[in-house]
């Protein structure tokens, strides 16, 4: 008798830990496996965009028979291209960068009025301390106050040619593959210097589609 007992408590015990067990398996189910991290889509360098516009051509055989007084300058702003011209034959074909939304590059037709050869923006620029260190970069002297013990210092525009008295012209500067000056046109150092070489005050330069 008593063996009998202890069967069926045990058989009793058994029962109630399986529906136990049963219960927390439907309660919490099994464990999902964890998703595999996905690789992070890094920002794409400066570099790749500026390898996606083709580099400065030049015609060496034109570019001998280029002078100060032959030459003219045309600027597509759709192609972000500028070309340096012998009549219709293209002596220079430069990648440029020309004015971001809000500053767009005028069109038209232009001369260059002045050549620098290390100009420096009166506008846009750095406000740089006494020892030379810049406290704030990328700032617009018309809108920004200097903070103490600070003075303004101008974006560097190497081989300046000015086409507008307002301070659009054709200078060095980072291409990024799409518009985004302050209404400048960007170029190149090589492709810079070699127009700025070339032209003379009085070139003509056409800049539009």
């Amino acid at each position: 008798m008593r063996g009998a007992f202890r069967t069926l408590l045990c058989a009793l015990l058994l029962t109630a830990l399986a529906s136990s067990i049963s219960a927390q398996f439907r309660l919490f189910g099994p464990r999902s496996p964890r998703p595999t991290p996905q690789p992070k889509q890094q920002m794409r360098k400066a570099s790749a965009y500026i390898s996606s516009q083709a580099p400065l051509k030049v015609n060496q055989s034109l570019l001998k028979q280029a002078t100060a007084d032959n030459v003219h300058v045309v600027v597509s702003l759709p192609k972000q291209r500028a070309y340096l011209m012998i009549g219709e034959q293209i002596v220079a074909d430069s990648p440029i960068s020309s004015g971001k939304a809000g500053h767009s590059t005028p069109s038209g037709n232009f001369y260059v009025l002045e050549k620098d050869p290390d100009h420096r923006s009166s506008i846009y620029g750095d406000f740089v301390d006494g020892y030379g260190r810049t406290v704030r970069s990328g700032i617009s002297a018309k809108i920004d106050s200097a903070p103490s013990g600070t003075h303004y210092v101008g974006a560097s525009m190497r081989w300046f040619m000015r086409l507008t008295g307002e301070g659009v012209g054709m200078h060095v500067g980072i291409l990024p593959g799409y518009p985004a000056s302050h209404g400048c046109i960007r170029m190149s150092a090589d492709g810079a210097k070699l127009f700025y070489d070339t032209v003379r005050v009085g070139t003509p330069v056409k800049v539009g589609d």
